[in-house]
């Protein structure tokens, strides 16, 4: 299905694109939080009725789009929003170096500015800026300085909030000070399922029923705000993901390194066949429990010994371990990258890995093996968090999916409306 393609839309789809309208019982709320499962059409129906709210309220106006990154933000809105606004007789202009969009209908045009919400400095981005409304997509992810920076902004009258999520742990302050007091805030609050979404082929609303588990499933397929607990990688521990590999025999080959000097040193080699990355082998040295402690030399000359000679295409090694990369690097025999390190987007990640088939670890990787029975979440933390304990080998298997395997997310979407 194309972007351009519309059928009909759900009552809730209908709700998110016309609250706003003179006509509507909800046109006096201040905002809209949007909220629920993925691939419920949440997103793509409110971009759309963000921007014409801004052109039946404004004119030569500042506006403000926001993400977790720029890039997630063009993938996930402008992907489909800018073709959909050209089919409906919009012009639609990208200012690239200036991260904004300009938009025109008519006799009226607005400027759509581009902001990522990654880290608490992203608060500077947006400072200063007098805007008409704003839209947070993926807004549990930002920084709440960001965002409640970004909510100052909108000064102007009939300005408007416009927040979308999918659910996180229900101790997230998002889902405290806004989902929870929406009618507080005066903001008009819908709760999306993928059932919202008549466009989603039950094919594809199959595929991501069975693509989570435990409470990823709760929030993502059932869009509730819950807690996870127990052990991280369920499945891995009951050995479901332990295959030997077919052969000795590998297309490519990746290091992947968490570093320790009093915690342990884990270091696994990954060989590709077909389209499966197996951790054929490892390396495990915990100075506690052998009683010494080991140089960046020493470690340096273990990874050689562990490589035995094969053509390594990359070392991926903890981004903390500042020395070691150093090490690495002055010998110049191996290309080292620092790895990227969001640990619950990339526990997320190696759990996908694992369910697509992407990743297996071979039986003769006992240490990795032990941890997967050990490694928990933090329970009584206010976010999702795994326990720092037992963990070493899981780091450098969540550096080796999120560096090596990342790709973009699944920018698949449908939406539905009549022409």
């Amino acid at each position: 299905m194309s972007s351009r393609e519309f059928k009909s839309f759900s009552k809730k789809q209908l709700l998110a694109l016309t609250w706003w309208h003179d006509s509507s019982p909800y046109s006096s709320f201040d905002g809209l939080i949007c909220d629920g499962a993925v691939r419920s059409g949440k997103t793509t129906c409110m971009s759309l009725s963000f921007v014409s709210w801004a052109f039946y309220r404004f004119d030569d106006t500042n506006f403000a789009i926001c993400g977790k990154t720029i890039a997630s933000l063009k993938r996930n809105i402008l992907t489909f929003l800018l073709p959909t606004l050209l089919s409906l007789g919009f012009d639609c202009k990208e200012k690239l170096s200036q991260n904004m969009v300009e938009i025109s209908f008519k006799n009226r045009t607005n400027r759509f500015y581009l902001f990522g919400g990654r880290d608490e400095s992203s608060a500077a981005l947006i400072q200063g800026m007098t805007l008409g409304g704003i839209l947070l997509d993926e807004v549990a992810l930002m920084p709440r300085s960001f965002v409640e920076q970004a909510l100052a902004r909108c000064s102007l009258p009939n300005s408007a909030f416009w927040f979308n999520c999918n659910p996180e742990n229900p101790m997230h302050w998002f889902y405290e000070e806004w989902i929870k007091k929406a009618e507080e805030k005066n903001c008009l609050y819908i709760h999306f399922l993928m059932k919202d979404n008549p466009s989603l082929p039950k094919k594809v609303m199959r595929r991501y029923e069975n693509l989570y588990s435990g409470a990823f499933y709760e929030r993502f397929v059932m869009g509730r705000w819950v807690a996870v607990d127990g052990l991280v990688y369920p499945d891995a521990a009951k050995g479901k993901y332990t295959e030997k590999p077919p052969c000795h025999e590998f297309g490519k080959y990746y290091i992947s390194c968490d570093y320790g000097t009093v915690n342990p040193t884990s270091m696994g080699i990954w060989g590709l066949q077909g389209s499966t990355w197996y951790r054929f082998d490892e390396y495990y040295y915990s100075s506690r429990a052998e009683g010494s402690q080991k140089t960046d030399e020493e470690y340096y000359e273990a990874l050689e010994h562990f490589a035995d000679g094969k053509r390594i295409e990359a070392v991926i090694v903890d981004p903390s371990a500042a020395s070691f990369i150093e090490c690495i690097r002055r010998h110049g025999k191996f290309r080292v990258i620092p790895a990227k390190n969001d640990v619950t987007d990339g526990i997320r990640k190696v759990q996908d890995a694992f369910r697509d088939g992407r990743i297996r670890i071979s039986p003769t990787c006992k240490a990795t093996i032990k941890e997967f029975s050990l490694y928990r979440w933090d329970e009584g933390a206010t976010k999702d968090v795994p326990k720092k304990e037992n963990d070493h080998a899981m780091d450098e298997i969540r550096y080796f999916v999120s560096t090596v395997l990342s790709q973009p997310d699944d920018s698949f979407f449908a939406i539905a409306t009549k022409r």
